[in-house]
């Protein structure tokens, strides 16, 4: 009997892990699926982020219910219920590139809105749920599966490490799809990412379904609520704290949202300017953000026993607003030339122009005598199929240059890892009975991620990419103050015990 709980526990802990990475994974399909919707509405910053809004918008509708879904129904039903809720987020996402191209809906300024984006809007609304709910269920359940203390912590910190190599693959995948993206870029062209989505939750909704699962939390008959004479908003430092981490989760997904548009926008004036493969590239140095703030979080936790939470945050938020700072002033056009591994002049010049219908000989010709070549016959296709002008294509025999300031933008994901624990601990310090209504408060908060991004995108729009990034310097300056002066507990004269 022992033998065979324990042996449900590892196959617990097993989907818990790939839950964990799923988390990340649906979250961050939204700013790279930006891209493409940038380009079906011209170009419009605003309207790209709306479906990374709407995925944390949930979290402000759900992020107390999750929690009282444990108490009611427990963690295995809670997540059950989040993955079937998944499942059908991604599945309307899929819908939208089967339906509503051509249905207009309502104007929005300049812009027609279209049926086919309110149906991906709302499947991205609807996996905002999803990745609520699981959120509150596997950090809990990872530490009871472990056996609580340091044992449960490591399995804590395993699915951390899970989710952000997730989200670290996540912009990969879905740039290498996309290529560069152009007048006939869609969601059909990313919906094997859906479709291995649907199957992962589909596999740990049947695993789950069939092995128990501890329920320490589960309440049955009529639930009491505990009435205090206080609450979390009672307490300075936590006030400010749930701003912290409003304000946080628009730091951590505007950085590399709004880098991925501005890598991907091959306009020279506005965007990065990198004419072919930029949705790819793109994604590639997006990737190192995720992959940094994996980094980070191992340092952390190696770390954290000697350096305190404030001084971790301090430090963090003072190189942070540094990189950004730097980002913002170095000129676009000092850059890093593509490794050829990731991108080939030959035979990516060779493959866009042998699939616009230009001849394998004359491709030759051009390649050994590019200045002799004219592609004006094949102007119209070259638009359609990689955003080019006939003038350009001479210029995708060159290493595309990613500007300096990208490089600096992702050494951010080194600062923002830390933030999300430091901020937390500051927060619930000398909380005592209070720090589950906290816990609750701090879910809600994680609308932030939807929130400041599309502010920032709404500024790249009206001035720049790079003079959006100043909102992100203010919302860094107020983690400095957090971790200075506003984290410190001034309300010690309640009881919290």
């Amino acid at each position: 009997m022992e033998q065979n709980q324990k042996n449900s526990n590892i196959v617990a802990i097993i989907t818990m892990f790939f839950i964990f990475a799923m988390i990340s994974f649906v979250t961050n399909l939204a700013a790279p699926f930006g891209t493409i919707w940038k380009s079906q509405y011209a170009g419009s910053n605003t309207l790209g982020m709306m479906g990374n809004m709407m995925n944390f918008l949930a979290y402000l509708f759900m992020g107390i219910p999750a929690g009282n879904m444990l108490v009611r129904i427990g963690y295995k039903k809670t997540a059950l219920i989040a993955m079937a809720v998944g499942v059908v987020g991604l599945l309307i996402q899929y819908l939208s590139s089967l339906f509503g191209a051509n249905t207009a809906v309502f104007s929005f300024g300049e812009y027609t809105i279209l049926l086919n984006f309110i149906i991906y809007l709302l499947g991205a609304f609807i996996c905002g749920f999803c990745v609520c709910m699981l959120n509150t269920v596997v950090n809990p359940l990872l530490n009871l599966l472990g056996g609580g203390g340091n044992k449960g912590n490591q399995l804590i910190q395993t699915g951390g490490a899970l989710n952000s190599l997730s989200g670290t693959l996540t912009p990969l995948f879905v740039g290498a799809l996309i290529g560069t993206v152009t007048q006939k870029t869609a969601m059909s062209d990313v919906a094997p990412l859906l479709f291995v989505a649907m199957g992962v939750f589909a596999v740990a909704f049947m695993i789950i379904s069939f092995i128990a699962m501890p329920e320490p939390h589960l309440k049955k008959g009529t639930v009491i609520k505990e009435k205090f004479a206080h609450s979390p908003w009672s307490f300075r430092h936590t006030v400010l704290g749930v701003i912290g981490i409003f304000i946080y989760v628009g730091i951590e997904i505007g950085i590399p949202g709004t880098l991925n548009f501005y890598l991907a926008d091959a306009t020279p004036d506005k965007g990065a300017g990198i004419l072919i493969n930029g949705a790819a590239i793109g994604g590639a140095i997006v990737a190192l953000y995720w992959l940094l703030m994996l980094v980070g979080r191992t340092i952390s936790s190696a770390i954290s026993g000697k350096v305190s939470s404030r001084t971790q945050l301090i430090t963090v938020s003072t190189a942070a607003i540094i990189f950004i700072v730097a980002a913002i002033f170095i000129p676009k056009n000092a850059g890093i030339e593509v490794p050829s591994i990731i991108y080939n002049p030959v035979k990516k010049t060779t493959e866009i122009l042998t699939n616009v219908g230009v001849p394998a000989e004359q491709i030759e010709a051009f390649i050994a005598n590019p200045a002799t070549a004219d592609f004006t016959p094949y102007a119209e296709k070259l638009e359609q199929e990689a955003n080019l002008k006939p003038a350009d294509v001479l210029k995708s025999l060159e290493a595309p240059k990613v500007p300096v300031s990208a490089f600096l933008l992702i050494l951010c994901g080194l600062c923002t890892s830390v933030m999300w624990g430091a901020i937390f601990n500051l927060a619930v310090e000398g909380l005592g009975k209070y720090t589950a209504q906290a816990s609750g408060i701090f879910m809600m908060m994680v609308v932030g991620g939807g929130v400041l991004p599309l502010i920032q995108q709404a500024i790249s729009d009206a001035v720049s990419y790079m003079s959006s990034y100043w909102l992100i310097i203010a919302a860094l300056a107020y983690m400095l103050f957090y971790g200075l002066a506003g984290c410190k507990n001034v309300n010690k004269d309640i009881p919290v015990e």
